[in-house]
């Protein structure tokens, strides 16, 4: 499940998807610098991130109707999974005002709740390559290291950031009916089979859709979206943990049914619960925590190692480890 992964960072709720592009917004990619390290030295990398597309405004190609309204489908736009895409469009977001994302040099920050026109809660972002596709990571006998602060992040809060076995181009060559691609961040899958995206393989979710009774913005459609999934960091300032998620599947994979664990959490095509590790919930309660060994009050770096069993990046998987650095200390 390792040897292609786009990055993706703190999801929390879901909103709109759409497959068109719409005109009423540009979408304007903010730019976040990282780095590629070898043992001879670092050189930086500009990259940008992109808002995933299940936040974005669904609206008719021809004007301003939504497609998507709270958690219900437009029946005249949407009749079907096909017309409802070629119908419908996502726009540009504006990044800052309406979901409280801010980049700066290397830093990206990401606010939970931000208050302007309407309300917005969460939102979910990838890292691109260019403005087509996103950045791939082969994590194979690799290390992957980042800088996070959490101290503002209470416990109920999920800050996270993890791999899925997305399509690079977020499936618009797969899919006639996709024209927004990763552009607009299209593609999402993971290990739990999410059966509240949107768009799914270039076609609206509409078949079968039920409206979430305890959720106003969400339901669940007949399809699903699978693949594998490694998180790296879900945490706030309590707790942490990293795992894995290995699936039957290797690439993105749109499910129904059984495949989806509709009826039994444990029948469909991934692993939901993966084998994770915490390390209070292993016995150390007092290594992660505001004061503790990790200090969450103050930032640190994240070390992941994803060992090989012949230290290469052909080798087989054997063993993820994790090292934390604060105050010059590992």
């Amino acid at each position: 499940m390792f040897h292609k992964a786009a990055l993706l960072a703190f999801s929390l709720l879901a909103i709109v998807h759409g497959q068109q592009v719409g005109t009423q917004t540009a979408e304007t990619h903010p730019t976040m610098t990282w780095q590629q390290c070898t043992a001879s030295g670092c050189t930086d990398v500009q990259g940008t991130v992109v808002l995933d597309s299940n936040w974005r405004w669904l609206h008719t190609t021809s004007g301003y109707t939504n497609c998507y309204t709270g958690n219900t489908w437009n029946a005249t736009l949407c009749p079907d999974g096909t017309t409802c895409a070629q119908n419908c469009a996502l726009d540009g977001a504006d990044y800052e005002g309406t979901y409280g994302i801010t980049t700066s040099g290397n830093a990206l920050t990401m606010k939970f709740v931000t208050d302007s026109t309407q309300k917005n809660i969460g939102s979910r972002v990838y890292m691109l390559a260019d403005d087509s596709n996103y950045e791939m990571f082969k994590l194979l006998n690799q290390e992957f290291t980042f800088d996070v602060d959490v101290s503002n992040l209470p416990c109920g809060l999920n800050g996270a950031l993890y791999f899925s076995q997305m399509d690079a181009d977020g499936g618009m060559s797969k899919y006639a009916t996709n024209k927004a691609g990763a552009k607009y961040g299209t593609g999402y899958c993971d290990s739990q089979c999410p059966r509240d995206i949107k768009f799914i393989n270039g076609e609206a979710n509409v078949e079968g859709w039920v409206s979430d009774a305890n959720d106003p913005n969400a339901g669940t459609g007949m399809y699903g979206t699978c693949c594998g999934e490694m998180d790296v960091w879900e945490a706030n300032s309590i707790s942490a943990a990293y795992t894995p998620h290995p699936c039957t599947v290797d690439e993105q994979t749109r499910c129904s049914g059984e495949d989806c664990a509709i009826n039994s959490r444990y029948d469909g095509l991934c692993d939901p619960d993966g084998c994770d590790f915490n390390s209070f919930r292993m016995g150390d309660t007092s290594f992660y925590g505001p004061s503790m060994t990790v200090d969450t009050s103050s930032k640190f770096t994240v070390v992941t190692q994803f060992l090989t069993d012949n230290n290469s990046t052909t080798g087989t998987l054997s063993e993820i480890r994790r090292l934390y650095v604060q105050n010059g200390q590992v």
